[in-house]
């Protein structure tokens, strides 16, 4: 807990530097340039394909019933564009933390590495960048089915609030892990710290998805951003980006804090 917490207060003072509130840009334009396109390819189609299938399912008049209880006076005019949200959105975010993974961490950890706790810090290089792109492809592949199997009952309290985030911190906790540690620890410090620290990276892993989960509340609650959804995602793409760089930094501060401890432990050169 004191590691944690010492490295989301780096963290946090961290992600106001200049460059690394620069670094959030190239994996948002990346991202915004690819899905700008594909949005104003398929958000028209999309939508009427949505409403086509809202209309004849034998479920729509439950799933207006169920919204309509909540509070959803506007709910036909609403559905349609909301489930396509819901489909797209976790693509959306998946693709955003893959930039982010395969653009910035590296950067993020030359930054921090500099700073004089980790002075010295042996480079073992244990990954590489195709172990880096298999963890990232299988990685995100077991979450899309992950979520496409539980999203039926995302609804029902309280299960709306355990498993997204429990899914988001697995799949962060996944990508940052292997990225910060390939570059420092060994292949066998890396797996047997991951092993030793399983349980705080996935807390940290499912705080950074509960503080993600803000934007992605932003954009499911509020009608305008439902009917302006191709030009608001824009800006979501690079509040993610923000938050998956503040995720990074944590990771970096803990793994490579945690590293430096090991090795002292062992009695190995730092």
């Amino acid at each position: 807990m004191k590691l944690m917490m010492r490295s989301f207060g780096l963290a946090l003072t961290g992600i106001f530097h200049p460059w690394v509130l620069w670094l959030t840009l190239r994996p948002f334009v990346i991202g915004a340039g690819i899905w700008f396109g594909i949005l104003w390819v398929i958000w028209t189609p999309l939508l009427d394909l949505m409403k086509e299938f809202l209309t004849n399912s034998f479920a729509s008049a439950s799933i207006e019933k169920i919204l309509s209880s909540v509070g959803w006076e506007t709910v036909r005019a609403v559905i349609a564009p909301y489930f396509s949200i819901v489909l797209v959105m976790p693509i959306v975010i998946v693709s955003i933390m893959v930039l982010v993974s395969f653009t910035s961490i590296t950067s993020v950890l030359r930054h921090v590495e500099k700073q004089n706790a980790y002075q010295g810090l042996k480079k073992e290089q244990g990954g590489s960048v195709f172990g880096s792109l298999w963890v990232a492809m299988s990685s995100c592949f077991v979450f899309l089915v992950l979520f496409l199997i539980t999203l039926p009952i995302w609804w029902i309290p309280p299960i709306f609030a355990l498993i997204p985030p429990i899914l988001w911190g697995w799949l962060t906790t996944r990508l940052m892990t292997y990225d910060v540690l390939s570059r420092h620890a060994s292949e066998e410090e890396r797996v047997e710290l991951t092993q030793i620290h399983r349980g705080p990276l996935l807390m940290i892993g499912i705080l950074v998805g509960l503080l993600g989960a803000a934007p992605t509340f932003f954009w499911l609650s509020s009608v305008f951003v439902l009917v302006l959804f191709p030009l608001v995602s824009m800006f979501m793409m690079w509040v993610y980006c923000l938050v998956f760089i503040f995720a990074a930094l944590w990771f970096v501060h803990y793994l490579l804090f945690a590293l430096k401890n090991f090795r002292e432990l062992k009695g190995e050169s730092i």
